[in-house]
């Protein structure tokens, strides 16, 4: 199966630098890949479009889905709960809350935002939703020093994400119509706004953090024995609650930082791989997962600029039509298994 999903991720990279609102020929695809030179204006134009469009948007979103895939494992399996994903200890509403002070705030008190200094501003925006999410994971991880209950903690993640929520409508409501819509936009999530030097540190990014957090499957396993199993073992559960909230909400922090708040894929994604490899065991379910994770956002990538479209769909508004018929039949499916044994 995992052999399956790797082809698949190949196959489904291939197809994205293929299709496009732009008709490119399969062996000029290829020849711009490998290499090839062409001096007419129309093969100029094709490279362009392959090599600062169609390839960062492909690697923005194969890893950009491990990363909230793994993520949202981290987060079923440290809470316990089917529902839980990335955005559930309000991580994500941390980096909104980061972006919205750039966007919202600096065009109120500045008159000019950050966000529409080109460049500049789209590296603002970048830093300002890590620092963000970071801040909000530190104030989650010396929470959960002091509280025991897991339900407890989300309970708390949850009143953070209600909270920058709030804030980000206090700023909405005194900023200019040009910043609200610039902010709503970023919200929306896309994997398109990632490329040259800023989609090389993602993707490097990603790919330190993703071999790192394969390094807790033995925690994580010890996780699902439940706590008082898991202490006989000689695990730590404060400590590996930290390590797996730690590990996950910096994948989210990087994700959202330069895809925007992409919904769905890290809460449905657990529950494909779950169902297709009928296991728990994590030494299975994390490649799994990564490797599901950056085939479902590359069939988001291609649904959200399918040939036709001028642009691209919200990334958001794709994931959702993709994720939830996904979680609603894994679910049903659980339930009728559960209901005929």
């Amino acid at each position: 199966m995992m052999l399956v999903l790797a082809g698949a991720i190949l196959l489904l990279f291939g197809v994205n630098l293929l299709l496009g609102s732009v008709r490119i020929p399969a062996g000029e695809v290829l020849a711009i890949l490998f290499g090839g030179t062409g001096t007419t204006d129309t093969w100029v134009i094709h490279s362009n479009i392959v090599w600062n469009s169609r390839v960062p948007q492909a690697l923005t979103a194969t890893v950009a889905g491990a990363g909230l895939a793994v993520s949202g494992l981290q987060m079923q399996t440290v809470f316990r709960n089917p529902l839980a994903g990335p955005s559930v200890l309000g991580i994500s509403s941390g980096a909104s809350l980061g972006v919205a002070f750039v966007v919202l705030l600096s065009g109120s008190l500045g008159g000019v935002a950050l966000s529409r200094l080109g460049y500049m501003g789209d590296v603002a925006m970048s830093v300002a939703a890590i620092v963000g999410s970071l801040a909000v994971m530190a104030l989650i991880v010396y929470v959960s020093q002091r509280v025991r209950g897991n339900v407890t903690l989300l309970i708390i993640g949850v009143m953070i994400g209600y909270l920058a929520t709030a804030i980000i409508g206090v700023l909405k409501f005194f900023s200019a119509e040009e910043d609200i819509r610039a902010y709503v936009i970023w919200g929306l999530g896309s994997f398109s706004r990632v490329s040259g030097d800023q989609m090389v540190l993602f993707v490097v990014l990603m790919a330190v953090l993703l071999p790192l957090s394969m390094l807790l499957v033995k925690t994580m396993n010890l996780l699902l024995l439940g706590d008082g199993y898991a202490r006989n073992l000689g695990l730590n559960i404060r400590r590996a609650r930290l390590w797996v909230i730690t590990s996950s909400g910096i994948l989210v922090a990087i994700v959202t930082a330069y895809c925007g708040p992409v919904m769905f894929i890290g809460l449905a994604v657990p529950h494909l791989c779950r169902a297709l490899f009928r296991t728990s065991d994590h030494r299975i379910l994390m490649p799994g997962t990564l490797l599901c994770g950056a085939a479902l956002a590359l069939v988001c990538n291609l649904i959200a600029r399918m040939p036709g479209f001028e642009g691209a769909l919200p990334v958001n508004s794709v994931t959702a039509l993709v994720g939830a018929p996904v979680v609603a039949s894994v679910l049903f499916r659980k339930r009728k298994d559960e209901t005929s044994e």
